[in-house]
């Protein structure tokens, strides 16, 4: 089996943990009993932990040029204590496992994405070919791991993450060892990339963009249950957000344009507009699962558009510095501002309006979006 078959493979079960870690983590801490405060902070804090662990296991693997075996660490480390996070009860004991599996988990994320791009040139192929087999992880592990957690109680998702991370430390152990990136980031790096004016502006773009979205990933399970739903439409609201995005990463090949990444990335902004304005109105726990599907719109455009922005606008030698700095922004940053203050806005006001919050922030960043294609590509 050639490389890019096993990669597949790979984001297949390493998103399938994702979809465990990040959706359910917030309605088992709610289930334990800690409240949306309790649940912003472990996450929240989370973020900062993802912002430590990304760019120094990153650094690690390109001084070690061994990525294979970082990853097999990090994978192993990550599967034992999400079965000691998931069987945990006391507040003490659910912060320190969580933090660890940030720390562990959250660190193979840029890695991987780091050998689809990698192994997808090498293949020939497109990087939509590979990373469709993540999104398909996501929705399936999304959907089943509603129905285990309702069928068995909600530490039986310890096992399901346990058999997960075997599988996957599985097929890593075949997978050919590829050198990291050769430009790791440093502070110097930092600093001349932030000096171009148009970079920065696209990362405000991002920031302001991902901060609703984050909340919602956040606080969406949160939601289904306050409105009465079942963990089993938890994971149907994943499943039909993750499962939406496998086409659209799939021919991202036919719709992505080489000029038109910012008019892309402002149409995703609008439709998360229109995905958190609808969903304020609504209170039917199925129906809001089922508006999940305006995913398809959304993430996966917003995020591939500024994957390959980002890349043209930039030179060659700092792509490896910025693809960080995204996902950083994209994943963490926004996420501990999106946790604390989600926690806290979900805590104050309805459900309904947070969702107005949501919808606002993102109206914001579409308005935004249109002032920098026209700044920068309308010319």
């Amino acid at each position: 089996m050639q490389a890019h078959q096993r990669l597949k493979g790979f984001n297949l079960i390493y998103f399938g943990m994702l979809a465990l870690f990040i959706p359910f983590l917030p309605v088992f801490l709610s289930e334990q009993g800690l409240t949306t405060k309790q649940i912003g902070f472990i996450v929240g804090t989370g973020g900062f932990v993802t912002i430590v662990t990304q760019p120094l296991w990153g650094m690690i693997s390109d001084k070690t040029k061994a990525m294979r075996n970082v990853l097999l660490i990090l994978l192993t480390l990550a599967t034992i204590l999400g079965y000691l996070l998931f069987t945990a009860e006391q507040f003490g004991m659910l912060v320190a496992f969580s933090m660890g599996v940030y720390f562990f988990l959250m660190a193979i994320d840029p890695l991987t994405e780091s050998l689809n791009f990698t192994i997808a040139e090498r293949a020939k192929i497109s990087y939509g070919a590979i990373r469709t087999y993540g999104a398909l992880g996501y929705a399936l592990a999304s959907l089943a791991a509603g129905y285990v957690m309702n069928w068995f109680g909600m530490s039986s998702i310890a096992i399901f993450f346990v058999v997960l991370g075997v599988l996957g430390i599985a097929i890593m152990t075949t997978m050919p060892n590829v050198a990291a990136s050769s430009s790791p980031v440093t502070l110097g790096a930092l600093a001349t990339f932030f000096k171009d004016k148009k970079t920065v502006l696209f990362l405000v773009l991002v920031f302001i963009s991902s901060v609703p979205a984050r909340m919602n990933d956040t606080f969406l399970g949160v939601h289904i249950r306050a409105l009465g739903g079942s963990t089993e439409q938890v994971g149907q609201a994943f499943f039909f957000a993750a499962g939406s995005e496998i086409i659209v990463f799939a021919l991202s090949f036919w719709w992505l344009r080489k000029g038109k990444e910012l008019l892309t990335i402002t149409f995703a902004a609008f439709f998360f507009f229109v995905r958190f304005f609808v969903s304020a109105f609504v209170v039917d726990p199925q129906i809001l699962a089922l508006v999940q599907v305006l995913q398809m719109l959304t993430f996966p455009i917003f995020y591939t558009a500024a994957i390959q922005y980002l890349y043209r606008i930039v030179p060659t030698e700092w792509r490896a510095t910025g693809q960080t700095i995204l996902a950083l922004l994209f994943f963490g940053v926004s996420g501990i501002i999106a946790s604390y203050a989600g926690g806290v806005l979900y805590d104050t006001v309805s459900g309904q309006n947070f969702y107005f919050v949501l919808a606002s922030i993102s109206l914001i960043s579409t308005l935004f979006g249109l002032i920098l294609y026209r700044k920068f590509e309308l010319k």
